[in-house]
């Protein structure tokens, strides 16, 4: 996949119209590449649409230019994955008593999650915002906090009992 580094480096910081331009651009690549991982039950136009959508969400947080090529990569084929196990039925829709229900149906929830969040120690809110709102990978995670896959995991996990155990109070 070729791009111009000038147009994507303007991207990046945010310019609409370059933004704009290089979804434009990246597009056929993105289609060729959803054609060759996506399994023949899965609509690669689906999985070109959604990679766009995450892909404009997180240029912000790409860390350099000529990583663009392999990320979207992994990002078409995170995509076809996830929609060939939505058709086989493998994602579920979470149970009504799932926490995004009932962050629906009491708004001030958000003021006690918000705090439970900021009430963490610095190390595992940073791990819980990076994985659970910026949407970063485990491996991303790790590489930007010179972290072990382990300890990453460790964080994520212990962050969100320290939550539960915060908002159950």
């Amino acid at each position: 996949m070729r791009h111009d580094p000038m147009l994507l480096e303007s991207a990046r910081q945010g310019n609409l119209a370059a933004v704009e331009r290089l979804l434009a651009v990246c597009r056929p690549d993105l289609r060729r590449i959803a054609q060759s991982q996506c399994a023949s039950s899965v609509d690669p136009d689906d999985a070109v649409q959604e990679s766009l959508i995450l892909i404009h969400r997180r240029l912000g947080t790409l860390r350099t230019i000529a990583s663009f090529p392999a990320w979207t990569f992994s990002i078409v084929r995170r995509e076809c994955y996830r929609l060939l196990r939505a058709m086989r039925g493998e994602v579920a829709l979470p149970e009504s008593d799932h926490a995004i229900f009932i962050y629906a149906e009491h708004p001030d929830l958000r003021y006690d999650l918000a705090a439970a969040i900021q009430s963490l120690p610095e190390k595992y809110r940073e791990a819980i915002i990076l994985r659970d709102f910026e949407e970063y990978s485990i491996t991303e995670i790790a590489d930007r906090l010179l972290l072990t896959r382990e300890a990453v995991k460790s964080r994520i996990h212990r962050g969100r009992q320290m939550v539960q155990e915060y908002l159950k109070d």
